[in-house]
């Protein structure tokens, strides 16, 4: 799993953790089906049912966007740390539990197509923020306007 990957997880694992909860409702209607004795061994209606979910699952991280501020607002609550993830890579990277060094950074840059000097911290960590805010609304986050620029 790479670095982008991680932060992914770390920020909707939470969300698409809901996800099975909400496929999980469904599931309640097959279960009074098969209070009949009858029912019970047709798992054939049962199966329908389970490939009619992936479906809607697999279309809902596409359009279902997860809102990246509370949950790293929180993140930031939980730290106790003073945490600015809405300027700083470093700080983002802390508040989700991760490590923040400059190998990190760097492998995190190379995963994003970063081509300028790794060498030069200040202005790959700025790329970094913005092409991370940039991925993380590609991949169905909801991220503010400012933070996109």
């Amino acid at each position: 799993m790479g670095i982008f990957d991680k932060i992914k997880h770390a920020i909707f694992g939470e969300a698409k953790a809901a996800e099975p909860v909400a496929a999980g409702a469904p599931k309640t209607e097959p279960a009074q089906a098969p209070a009949s004795p009858s029912a019970a061994p047709s798992p054939a209606p049962a199966a329908p049912a389970p490939q009619s979910k992936p479906v809607p699952t697999a279309t809902a991280p596409g359009t279902a966007t997860v809102d990246i501020v509370p949950i790293l607002d929180a993140a930031v609550k939980k730290s106790g740390q003073k945490l600015d993830w809405r300027r700083s890579i470093v700080d983002l990277m802390k508040a989700v539990g991760m490590d923040a060094s400059l190998p990190e950074r760097k492998e995190l840059a190379a995963e994003l197509g970063y081509t300028g000097d790794t060498n030069d911290s200040a202005k790959m960590n700025m790329w970094l923020h913005k092409a991370l805010m940039k991925r993380l609304s590609e991949n169905g986050g909801k991220v503010p306007a400012d933070l996109l620029d």
